[in-house]
């Protein structure tokens, strides 16, 4: 498949995704662009549920929405739990976690591009669906 068309299906799924979250009422979502930085994803995606009920919730519509809309099935980690859900759909990896367990574990720091960490030590805090790219 060639670079371009890989390119599209990927970002395809990431707006697909964030319309999810976004109706599910997800918090805090963050969107880190991987591409040329990791061989595992294009995308990785951060959001908060304020309850574990609500994360898992927000994670298993998720899946069912992209294996009716794109026919994809997305393997899935965490949910019977409900504090950090992992969802992998090979392109876009989406964390969906408590607040206090986002804040413990700081995924944004460890994925974020160096100037946008510079900013959030800084005191700025991302914004939602705020994109971080190289």
């Amino acid at each position: 498949m060639p670079a371009a068309t890989t390119a599209e299906s990927s970002d395809q799924l990431l707006a697909r995704i964030l319309a999810s979250l976004d109706d599910d009422k997800a918090e805090d979502i963050v969107t880190i662009d991987l591409r040329g930085r990791s061989a595992m994803a294009d995308h990785m995606v951060i959001a908060s549920g304020r309850s574990s009920r609500q994360v898992a919730s927000i994670a298993q519509k998720l899946v069912d929405r992209l294996k009716i809309e794109c026919g994809r099935i997305a393997r899935i980690e965490g949910k019977d739990t409900g504090d950090w859900v992992l969802i992998d759909t090979d392109d876009v990896i989406v964390h969906v976690f408590r607040p206090e367990v986002r804040e413990f574990y700081q995924l944004e720091k460890m994925w974020m591009p160096a100037d946008a960490l510079a900013s959030l030590r800084g005191g700025a805090v991302p914004d939602a669906t705020q994109s971080l790219t190289q």
